[in-house]
């Protein structure tokens, strides 16, 4: 399966960037403008809906429109795990509706005193079968703007 991932070192503790990814208002925050997110609902793993935390089990649904163009699209993803240890945190989740046959996207977060490094792993495949496999080595561009966009803004947020 086709795989994407980006690091980045954040100038900020483990446990600020950690509760910073903890709330949809991260994802909001870390979203590019040009994107045209909008969160539709979440929904916690007791079916709370706007829990102040993602844990496995809550349920994002929310849509983009890219440069205002086109029709929104849905996007559904669940958080499958969420760990947080000594030094270490992820969590991970994956698309459960949406324009991707597969995503699962791995948000790691290593401590290294006063800093920590981001790392977003992204296993996908295209849709349309033959033709999506065609044009996956294109969809680095894609990934590439969007995952560096985000890391930057978290850098601005948290640094």
């Amino acid at each position: 399966m086709p795989t994407y991932e980006r690091q980045t070192r954040i100038e900020a503790p483990l446990e600020d960037v950690w509760e910073f990814y903890s709330r949809v208002s991260g994802l909001e925050a870390v979203t590019p403008a040009w994107m045209g997110l909008a969160v539709e609902s979440v929904v916690g793993p007791d079916g709370e809906p706007d829990p102040g935390v993602l844990e496995a089990g809550s349920e994002v649904t929310l849509s983009t429109r890219p440069f205002d163009m086109g029709p929104r699209q849905r996007w559904t993803s669940m958080i499958t795990e969420r760990e947080r240890t000594d030094g270490t945190a992820y969590f991970r989740d994956e698309m459960t509706d949406g324009p991707f046959e597969r995503w699962v996207h791995t948000h790691a977060f290593y401590g290294d005193g006063d800093e920590t490094l981001l790392r977003d792993r992204v296993e996908y495949e295209l849709p349309f079968g033959p033709l999506g496999r065609a044009a996956t080595p294109f969809s680095r561009v894609g990934f590439e703007t969007m995952f560096r966009a985000r890391h930057r803004l978290t850098k601005e947020r948290l640094e």
